[in-house]
């Protein structure tokens, strides 16, 4: 584990989105707290200043200049947001042609949701594997087809590139750089500080493939969920699915490939892990009735679904989120 602070320089520019700052900022000042010292020396910095206007227009103070000539360059240097835009904005060029520079000495390269932009503009995303994000893939795509856009996770790594999607999303990155740094329990700590519902891995998608079609055809496709949500503890094969939509089953296949880009059993399997999720959350439940009431079938299934799904084990989610019980009253002893 390192002893020695790193320096970690956030780049900020105009119009960037505030949260891409705060999330990746409060994890790391949380990690001082949670290791009672300061293992990241935290600066703010970018091509224009001492203030910068964010999007929505709050406005961040205490901006320092990027040095031409650095006495000392950063460990890490983070791009907190950027703008999709082609050709891109005088000061993210900048901010660009200062990467471009330097990059070469700064062991450790990160963008939140569109400072892949930046980097891309600094020509440091060719034929590396990088995100943003998922309203802008196909900008990035577009504006750097030399890159590898990964459409689906949350965060990516590549080497000593790291990218994350949009906004929330930066946390989840730069939890997994505490991780790396500082190990599991101390990553961890700092998640729960942050009072965070689920510290997300990599891969984890960054939306919903459900969310993702559903203003398309809103009407039916909720109702069927609806009804698969009520009859998650009995068998949902897709003949009864079928039936329900009134249709076959092959064009409830179809259907369901064009609404929700899976198939029918693919369906109903993340809706039972959905609820499986929300009962060891909310209640205590025993393991076995989770599974039962979910239609998993048993704690084996349960386990082995649910951890490929959401990257933890079932008993680990509860004990992490679960709510601690209510305090007993002293009066009912």
């Amino acid at each position: 584990m390192p002893r020695v602070a790193k320096r970690v320089w956030f780049v900020v520019v105009p119009g960037s989105e505030a949260l891409d700052l705060a999330g990746p900022w409060q994890v790391l000042g949380h990690t001082n707290d949670v290791l009672g010292r300061q293992a990241y020396d935290l600066s703010l910095v970018g091509p224009r200043g001492p203030t910068v206007r964010s999007l929505h227009g709050l406005t961040l103070g205490g901006v320092g200049p990027l040095p031409e000539r650095p006495r000392r360059l950063p460990t890490m240097v983070i791009v907190a947001g950027g703008s999709p835009r082609n050709p891109a904005p005088a000061a993210e060029k900048a901010a660009a042609a200062w990467l471009r520079r330097h990059h070469e000495r700064i062991p450790t390269l990160v963008s939140i949701c569109t400072g892949a932009f930046v980097l891309g503009e600094a020509g440091l995303l060719e034929g590396r594997r990088v995100t943003t994000h998922w309203r802008y893939l196909d900008a990035l795509r577009s504006r750097f087809p030399s890159a590898q856009i990964d459409e689906d996770g949350i965060y990516v790594r590549d080497g000593a590139l790291w990218t994350s999607a949009g906004v929330t999303a930066g946390i989840d990155l730069m939890l997994a750089l505490v991780e790396e740094d500082h190990g599991h329990a101390v990553a961890m700590a700092v998640a729960k500080q942050l009072v965070l519902f689920l510290r997300r891995s990599g891969n984890q998608a960054q939306w919903s493939n459900v969310l993702r079609h559903q203003d398309q055809e809103p009407g039916a496709f909720q109702e069927l969920i609806a009804f698969a949500r009520e009859h998650l503890a009995e068998p949902l094969p897709v003949e009864r699915l079928a039936k329900v939509a009134g249709m076959s089953p092959r064009s409830l296949s179809r259907w369901c490939r064009r609404a929700a880009d899976e198939s029918p059993a693919d369906l109903v399997r993340r809706l039972r892990l959905e609820e499986a999720r929300r009962l060891l959350e909310c209640t205590s439940l025993p393991i076995k009735a989770v599974a039962v009431r979910t239609g998993l079938g048993d704690p084996t299934t349960l386990w082995r679904a649910f951890t490929r799904h959401f990257g933890v084990t079932p008993t680990e989610y509860r004990v992490r989120f679960a709510p601690p019980p209510e305090p007993r009253d002293p009066r009912t002893r």
